[in-house]
């Protein structure tokens, strides 16, 4: 073979590669999820103030267009469902990619179950790896996140879980995440509309202690001194829900780890009360996420909390700027949203119309 069939070669697959990776990105699976990566990696770079990290309440409970209007500080969610813990230190190499936070943000919750527990459904899994451009940061996701045991080609190339979607190349909504870039219009925000109360316990002030599993307080003894070492800026929260003793307990050992190693930590439990949190109105779903009523006062209180602890390092108000239009659009799309959602749950209330939960969710 001649140099000139070798380069042609080369150029050849290089081509077929190249339109390989782009083709998975627009068929990967859509949906809240991919929305807001695919919407994180279409941020302007260096223009994001604090990055949040963690599970399904993160999305729903932090109005973070909200937080924008209000602060004029920009903050997204990097979040996805029963996110497991693992993934955290692999989301904060993502992030620093193209950002340079000055503050991360890590919700709690998932820390205090078991990772086999959150193996049931390896969809999740993916919400992670599958939502992350190709590089060699994702393949160390993927070698952390799935065993050896477990099909790992299909994770590092995940066109093939996803071939079947090839009618989805037509769909703009697809098509458009061709550079897995594409601006989102709540900033990873997602306003829930339903109602599900719940009578919330005293179980939040429980002060007794118990161990997270062994292998959570491994990955958080990795990622705090991660932290460190790269000299990043971190808080630990626990968002409000419905919590037992045990998780209680639980959350309690998490807390003194974390502040012990030199990080804040905030359990919003245990100011409910302050921020005039209601079980009976601002959950979506009996306890676990907030709709928009509960995003509205959680907002207001960690912005608060912000101001008061934070407002030395999260020094940036980008109000006013007209590099960032896209946030105050986003922010009359908030108060759009908080408008009618909370139209919406005070029929629900007034009607006894709550939240239908799926097999899943029990």
């Amino acid at each position: 073979m001649t140099r000139k069939q070798v380069l042609k070669a080369v150029i050849f697959i290089c081509l077929v590669s190249w339109l390989l990776v782009h083709v998975t990105y627009v068929i990967r699976t859509n949906g809240h999820v991919k929305d807001r990566f695919v919407g994180f990696y279409a941020e302007k770079n260096n223009s994001i103030d604090a990055v949040l990290i963690g599970s399904s309440p993160v999305y729903p409970c932090f109005s973070t267009p909200m937080i924008y209007g209000d602060m004029g500080i920009t903050m997204y969610p990097l979040s996805s469902n029963m996110q497991r813990p693992v993934a955290a230190k692999y989301l904060v190499e993502e992030a620093l990619k193209t950002q340079s936070p000055d503050l991360f943000i890590f919700e709690m919750r998932m820390w205090t179950a078991r990772d086999e527990d959150l193996l049931g459904n390896m969809a999740h899994t993916r919400e992670v790896t599958d939502n992350l451009k190709y590089s060699l940061n994702r393949i160390r996701a993927i070698n952390a996140m799935v065993s050896e045991d477990e099909d790992r080609l299909s994770y590092y190339f995940d066109i093939f879980k996803y071939h079947s979607n090839w009618k989805t190349l037509v769909m703009w909504s697809q098509l458009r995440t061709w550079f897995y870039e594409y601006p989102e219009e709540y900033k990873g925000f997602v306003p829930e509309t339903e109602v599900g109360p719940v009578e919330l316990t005293d179980a939040y002030k429980d002060t007794g202690i118990m161990p997270i599993p062994s292998e959570q307080e491994n990955y958080l003894l990795d990622l705090l001194s991660y932290l460190k070492d790269k000299d990043i800026n971190a808080l630990f929260v626990i968002t409000p829900y419905d919590v037992s003793v045990e998780e209680q307990q639980k959350t309690n050992y998490m807390a003194n780890i974390i502040r012990n190693s030199g990080y804040d930590f905030l359990d919003m439990n245990q100011y409910r009360d302050e921020m005039g949190f209601d079980g009976q109105t601002d959950f979506n779903d009996y306890g676990t996420h907030t709709n928009v009523l509960g995003a509205k006062k959680v907002t207001e209180f960690f912005e608060k909390y912000l101001e008061e602890n934070y407002r030395n390092i999260l020094t940036s108000d980008h109000r006013g700027d007209s590099s960032y239009k896209s946030w105050d659009k986003a922010y009359d799309k908030w108060l759009s949203a908080y408008e009618e959602g909370q139209a919406i749950i005070t029929y629900n209330l007034e009607n006894g119309i709550f939240y239908q939960l799926d097999e899943d969710d029990g």
